[in-house]
């Protein structure tokens, strides 16, 4: 259980980094896109977050199902704070899902081969690993986005 809390002791960092960026940037700034290829709004990459760690913690290692649209994902908008409240709300679902696994069990169901990922079978570890993993990118990127937005609205 100790170890639990501590997982979510750092998803949560990662998330309120990214939510404080987003809710700093104001809702109209935080849903714009930089101007750069294939680039997505800081909205957009929280909500992906967030789908992430549902998907990846309450399918892949708990069993639960999850209704996913990934494509849909990077096309998101809306306000920072309801985002907020929807994160803290999957925080008591993730708590939930993780309170009965063993970090060293395989998880209950194995991603699509497609599905981008580590291409390799994980444990219940494994899994927590890469979603950490993606957050820890994600919110860096929306760091840099964060500046480019700001310099561009500056400019």
């Amino acid at each position: 259980m100790q170890d639990q809390n501590e997982y979510l002791y750092f998803l949560r960092r990662a998330f309120d980094g990214m939510l404080d960026v987003l809710e700093d940037l104001g809702d109209e700034l935080g849903n714009t896109r930089p101007p750069l290829t294939g680039a997505n709004s800081v909205y957009a990459i929280t909500y992906h977050c967030a789908a992430v760690a549902d998907y990846w913690t309450g399918h892949i290692i708990a069993g639960r199902e999850v209704d996913r649209d990934r494509a849909s994902e990077f096309t998101a908008t809306g306000q920072g704070r309801q985002l907020r409240r929807q994160v803290d709300a999957l925080f008591v679902q993730l708590a939930a899902d993780l309170d009965s696994v063993t970090p060293t069990a395989p998880p209950l169901n194995t991603p699509p081969p497609d599905f981008e990922g580590p291409d390799r079978e994980l444990s219940v570890r494994g899994v927590q690993l890469h979603v950490l993993e993606e957050l820890a990118q994600h919110h860096g990127q929306i760091q840099i986005t964060r500046d480019l937005l700001q310099q561009g609205a500056s400019s």
